[in-house]
């Protein structure tokens, strides 16, 4: 039944009258440098019956307009930048540089060892200790990692994906030494393996039993960790991947929903996890598609979730997503035309209403970023939010009829995938038969062939481009980094009691070969041991095997 648009508005002021009571606006009036009054929210001066079923009022579903009645006139987006590089303490140190800078959240970034589930010390983890991420091997790691960071005032998102229970568990771990309760701990882990699949190849474990890993954290969380938000469903990778902005949508709503199938399937009530699953996105350079994509998925999963899964608690409606900046759009040629593509990019993700945003640093082309690159990049956010008032009215871009047209088009290109994925027998059958892995590397192949054929320009790689390259000072890990670690990690392995760590590891094992017990408290027991990533995550291999892609 369609509401009526006069109700409409006036259940979203009572709405605003709500949230302004528990997060007044950052100021009593807004008005531009002309002194013109801004008001809180433009809508058709004919609020017709289609504008409300479309679009609607911000807070409202089905949320195409944002997920908060105010959005940013009572609190900004937070600004998580992702850091994480060498040693624990080194990557400690950028944490609070970056916090005294005015961040608002902290974002981890893991060595590839540790995201596959390797110690510092395995011979598969030579060459990469520290290099694309901080090393965490056991507790001791993580403790040096949110040394003197408050985990009762800070959250923290954190990338990681097949071992993320691992990681979930030592981040619980600190905060009880912190004397920091379970409830009280705020923050994101990535958990989307369907995606390792699909686009970024850091799994580990066979689906079946990936989905197990997910749906315990689920549940584990919804009782102990109710804060937390248990999965990020990303899309970014997906299109770092190649993906055109329709495929980055339509694949990550697919593998939303196989999260949801697979939580219902494990005994869960839809409105016990869906309001802490989370999202992420990339935000590319074609500023009104970013644009408008972003207001797609946030109506589709609004229709998705109410509609197909008959969720009753608004929250489980509502899709709340971080954005990062695209680091495929970056050029190691000329890197500081970086920073006007992320500050294209950043302006598009808060005009589509994110929640959370990272803005890549201009010399990640080349290396991990400098201090220097790294303020320059929340400096960006920071003038978007105080300086350009596109945070002063709701959703400034409604009503455009590029913009609205956009957003039409692009939610009737989804749905035809999503169809289809559904023909598949949904995004698990769909990453099993290579579905949209070929999907994205088509669209790759013809990015690809348009830059080399000069029919998409690149300023500064492909036109435009100079004879003599000037590179800023770049990081450099220090070589030392990983003999150092190994040594760490021996100096922990010897001062544990062994017969503790041994006894959690083997609870663990036979744990995971009863397929009904949820495995969590079993790796939080093994982690409080200092047991490290590897010996878990080779508990698991043993029982679980590898997969293959």
């Amino acid at each position: 039944m369609n509401k009526d648009p006069k109700q409409a508005q006036q259940e979203w002021e009572k709405a605003v009258e709500k949230a302004t009571h528990r997060f007044p606006e950052r100021k009593d009036s807004f008005q531009t440098s002309s002194d013109i009054e801004v008001e809180r929210l433009y809508t058709p001066e004919n609020k017709d019956e289609k504008y409300v079923e479309k679009l609607g009022f911000p807070g409202q579903y089905p949320y195409t307009r944002g997920i908060q009645p105010t959005m940013y006139r009572s609190r900004f987006w937070t600004m998580r930048q992702y850091a994480g590089f060498g040693s624990a303490k080194e990557t400690n140190e950028r944490f609070r540089y970056l916090l005294d800078q005015g961040q608002t959240g902290l974002s981890v970034a893991f060595d590839l060892p540790t995201q596959i589930g390797y110690d510092s010390d395995d011979p598969m983890s030579e060459g990469e200790v520290g290099k694309v991420g901080v090393a965490i091997d056991t507790l001791k790691d993580m403790e040096d990692l949110l040394d003197k960071i408050p985990l009762d005032q800070v959250s923290t998102s954190m990338t990681i994906n097949a071992p993320a229970s691992v990681l979930l568990c030592m981040y619980i771990a600190v905060g009880e030494k912190q004397g920091v309760s379970k409830e009280a701990l705020t923050g994101t882990i990535q958990n989307d393996i369907l995606k390792e699949y699909i686009a970024r190849g850091t799994y580990i474990f066979p689906p079946k039993p990936s989905m197990r890993l997910i749906t315990n954290i689920f549940e584990y969380c919804q009782q102990y960790v109710p804060k937390f938000n248990t999965i990020s469903i990303s899309g970014y990778h997906i299109r770092e991947a190649g993906s055109t902005a329709v495929q980055e949508v339509a694949f990550t709503l697919a593998n939303g929903m196989a999260y949801v199938d697979a939580a219902l399937n494990s005994g869960l009530e839809v409105d016990q996890f869906a309001p802490r699953l989370a999202f992420f996105f990339n935000a590319h350079n074609n500023f009104f598609e970013e644009v408008a994509k972003f207001r797609v998925a946030r109506r589709l999963w609004a229709k998705i979730m109410k509609e197909r899964y008959g969720a009753e608690n608004p929250k489980s409606w509502k899709l709340r997503f971080h954005t990062q900046t695209g680091g495929s759009t970056l050029t190691a040629q000329q890197p500081d035309n970086n920073i006007v593509r992320v500050t294209l990019q950043a302006l598009s993700a808060v005009l589509g209403g994110t929640q959370s945003l990272h803005t890549n640093s201009r010399d990640e082309a080349l290396a991990l970023p400098t201090e220097e690159s790294a303020r320059i990049a929340l400096r960006t956010q920071q003038i978007i939010a105080h300086e350009s008032g596109v945070a002063d009215t709701v959703d400034p871009l409604a009503g455009s009829y590029y913009v609205e047209s956009l957003t039409d088009q692009m939610e009737e290109e989804v749905e035809k995938y999503l169809d289809k994925i559904e023909e598949l027998g949904g995004a698990v059958q769909a990453v099993e038969e290579g579905y949209m892995q070929r999907e994205i590397h088509q669209a790759a192949y013809e990015t690809q062939k348009n830059i080399e054929n000069e029919e998409e320009i690149v300023v500064g790689l492909n036109e435009f481009q100079v004879d003599e390259e000037v590179n800023p000072d770049l990081l450099k890990v220090d070589d030392e980094l990983e003999s150092s670690q190994i040594q760490s990690l021996q100096n922990v392995k010897e001062e544990r009691n062994q017969v503790h760590v041994n006894q959690a590891l083997n609870d663990l094992e036979e744990a995971a070969q009863n397929t009904n017990e949820n495995l969590i408290p079993y790796i939080l027991n093994a982690v409080k041991a200092y047991a490290s990533v590897g010996e878990i995550c080779n508990v698991l291999r043993q029982e679980f095997g590898e997969y293959v892609g």
